[in-house]
């Protein structure tokens, strides 16, 4: 299997990321991506990116941690 190449998601991933999920989200990637005129692999990357750092754009800037260790989106600080 394909690891990341360079700290990204590969298209060969992405495409079997996109082969087992259901279709109406494989639909809205795709479109979204066509949107955007970016890769589907890179929009793929958002997403997940985004869900666990809310200021990430791609996994280079994703930092789903707190300085306490615990997950962003799981700190129950303030």
């Amino acid at each position: 299997m394909q690891q990341l190449t360079d700290q990204h998601l590969s298209a060969a991933i992405a495409q079997i990321l996109l082969n087992d999920i259901p279709p109406q989200i494989k639909v809205a990637l795709i479109a979204y991506a066509t949107e955007l005129e970016y890769p589907v692999e890179a929009v793929i990357e958002m997403a997940i990116a985004s869900f666990l750092d809310e200021d990430a754009l791609s996994f280079l800037d994703c930092k789903p941690m707190t300085a306490r260790g615990n997950l962003k989106m799981l700190d129950k600080e303030g």
